[in-house]
């Protein structure tokens, strides 16, 4: 889910981390023009629709309650390692 910027409250799948710029792509979101010339893989050429990138701060985990959350990290007990879970329903987000 999207947090701050003109594309607020709107949720999406991420396709795609940029840890190098901390940004991350999501699906359906923060789209803008390209404007291509004709090539071998766009023969018309044209505007081509695409999503840029979003600050990974503007960015929010949705949990499985379908709510924005806030995510921590603990010890697992079964497996011995670190997890992830969610800081407003305690569950462990895969």
């Amino acid at each position: 889910m999207i947090i701050a910027g003109d594309s607020k409250g709107q949720q999406g799948k991420v396709l795609q981390v940029l840890v190098e710029k901390s940004r991350a792509i999501v699906e359906g979101i923060n789209m803008v023009s390209k404007h291509t010339k004709p090539n071998a893989k766009s023969p018309q050429g044209g505007i081509l629709k695409k999503e840029a990138p979003v600050h990974i701060s503007n960015l929010m985990v949705i949990d499985s309650t379908g709510k924005p959350t806030r995510t921590g990290r603990r010890i697992d007990p079964k497996k011995n390692s670190l997890v992830r879970y969610s800081k407003k329903s305690g569950e462990v987000i895969k």
